[in-house]
C-alpha cells in the first residue's frame, strides 16, 4: 500500500432522466480538479448495470493535504453542488487504503 495516498468516494443516486447531465457535470468537476489541484492523481465514475441511476465515483490524491486543498477550494462547493442537485441521494467520504490485491 502506498503511504499517504488518500481517496475520495461518492455513492450517487441520480434523479431519473438526469443521468447524462450528471455524467457531464461530474466530468467537468473532475476535469477542473485535474487542471487545478496539485496532488490529484485520477478519478473514475462507474455506473450500476442493474440500476442506471446509481453511480459510484472514486478519486485518488497524493495525500490527505491534497484532498483537503481540493475540498476547501471555492470552486469545489460550486461544482459538487452542481452534481448533487441532480441527485435524490448522495453519500461521500474520505478514505485511506486498507488492502490491495
Amino acid at each position: 500500500m502506498a503511504d499517504g495516498v488518500s481517496y475520495a468516494s461518492g455513492n450517487w443516486l441520480v434523479t431519473s432522466g438526469s443521468e447524462d447531465e450528471f455524467v457531464s457535470r461530474w466530468t467537468d468537476f473532475l476535469q477542473w480538479t485535474h487542471e487545478n489541484i496539485a496532488g490529484f492523481q485520477e478519478a473514475n465514475l462507474i455506473r450500476d448495470v442493474v440500476d442506471s441511476r446509481h453511480f459510484v465515483s472514486f478519486a485518488r490524491f497524493d495525500d490527505d493535504a491534497s484532498q483537503g486543498a481540493w475540498r476547501s477550494a471555492d470552486e469545489w462547493a460550486q461544482k459538487m453542488g452542481a452534481c448533487r442537485e441532480l441527485c435524490d441521494d448522495f453519500q461521500g467520504g474520505q478514505f485511506t487504503p486498507a488492502a490491495s490485491v
